[in-house]
């Protein structure tokens, strides 16, 4: 098997970050390991859709302008709670890759401080789960815009 894509913390975290930030690594190493047994795109498409039809996502009542992912061409929300000194994200779309992406996201991002949070490289996220070849341009910005958001909710 090729080694691990490079790590997605950026190199300007300090040494305490870093350390924090594996347990993010750690389960982007989950989902690439889930991802790594199919060579088809399409097959990482059908996943991404099985997992988006199991994830519950966000209430109608709160998909919302104020949580809503600006920059993606589907109907897509995030919301975040701080709880303790971390936070949670549930994430919703009305398009199932879409959903499933940002499923991803909810999973990696959930149960962290926002110092490991806003650590993230999150150009790298797709390409450490196999799908930076795989998604369309237009799906790429929208990823980009729902970490950004992340990112922003955690501030």
């Amino acid at each position: 098997r090729p080694p691990r894509s490079t790590p997605i913390y950026s190199s300007a975290a300090s040494d305490v970050y870093k350390r924090q930030v594996m347990s993010i690594q750690k389960t982007i190493n989950e989902i690439e390991d889930l991802f790594s047994i199919f060579d088809d795109p399409k097959e990482k498409f059908a996943q991404l859709m099985d997992i988006a039809k199991e994830y519950e996502g966000i209430p109608e009542k709160d998909r919302t302008e104020k949580t809503k992912i600006s920059g993606c061409a589907s109907q897509a929300w995030v919301i975040g709670e701080k709880k303790r000194e971390v936070y949670i994200f549930r994430c919703d779309s009305d398009a199932l890759i879409v959903k499933g992406l940002l499923s991803l996201l909810c999973k990696v991002f959930s149960g962290h401080k926002s110092e490991e949070i806003r650590s993230i490289d999150h150009s790298k996220i797709l390409e450490s789960v196999g799908l930076s070849g795989s998604i369309s341009v237009q799906r790429t910005n929208g990823f980009a815009s729902a970490v950004n958001k992340i990112h922003k909710i955690s501030v």
